[in-house]
């Protein structure tokens, strides 16, 4: 697990973890999500996975381009 740069400093996202066709995200409520190439897609998760590594960006691209059902697993 990553901690998320977050370097805007209003981020939700605390952390992640990167695998070759999937992103998990670790928010700061304990909410955790697995997105993958099936859900929400390989580009999406592309994108999640740059942002991520950027430390920049990543909530509000999930708010914005992510639908609420497009995660495989919350814990």
């Amino acid at each position: 697990m990553e901690i998320y740069a977050n370097k805007k400093g209003t981020s939700g996202v605390k952390a992640y973890e990167i695998a070759q066709d999937s992103i998990t995200v670790y928010f700061k409520n304990s909410s955790v999500y697995l997105y993958n190439a099936s859900h929400p897609g390989s580009a999406v998760v592309a994108e999640m996975q740059k942002l991520a590594r950027r430390g920049e960006g990543l909530n509000d691209y999930i708010n914005q381009h992510v639908k609420a059902d497009c995660f495989v697993l919350k814990r």
